[in-house]
Parts: C-alpha cells; structure tokens; sequence
C-alpha cells in the first residue's frame, strides 16, 4: 500500500537518453516505485508539480550483472515512468 504520493516518484533520470526524450517531446523521466501502477504515477506527478499529465508509459529494468574485483553481484531492478506532460505544463528538473 502506498501512503503519500511522494513515495512513489523516487527521483529523475538524468541521462543522455531521456535529455534526447526530453528535447523531442514535451516528456520527463521519473524513477518510480515497483509496485506503482499508471494511474498512480499520473496523480502524483500532478499533485506534486501542479502540472497536467497525458499519458504515462512504464518500463520495467531488468537487473544488471556487475563484478568489482572477485566479487560480483546484480543492481538493484525498478521501474521507470515516461511522462508525457500537456502542451503548456512544463517541469524544472
């Protein structure tokens, strides 16, 4: 169960990809909860930032196996959230 909605965003992803997502679209990158659904990512998003969302996409991350000298292990998996934001809203990241 999820108690506030800033428990579900987590934080954005700030990566070369989704500037380039950005930059085509009115669309930001949010790393979000696991067990967070669309419609739960669309309120949080607009009560958090005060803007209006039209449509949120979620990609499930799959774990990645890494090493680092003799031990090894995987990152942890999440979920990401495309969203795209209404023409005029806009968020500051």
């Amino acid at each position: 169960m999820i108690g506030d909605y800033r428990d579900i965003i987590i934080a954005p992803v700030i990566t070369e990809k989704s500037a380039k997502i950005a930059e085509k679209g009115n669309k930001i990158v949010f790393k979000v909860r696991n067990d967070a659904n669309k419609v739960q990512i669309k309120q949080a998003i607009e009560k958090i930032f005060n803007v209006k969302v039209t449509k949120v996409n979620t990609i499930n991350v799959k774990p990645k196996y890494k090493r680092v000298g003799r031990y090894a292990g995987t990152t942890s998996r999440y979920k990401k959230a495309i969203v795209t934001l209404a023409e005029g809203s806009q968020i500051e990241i």
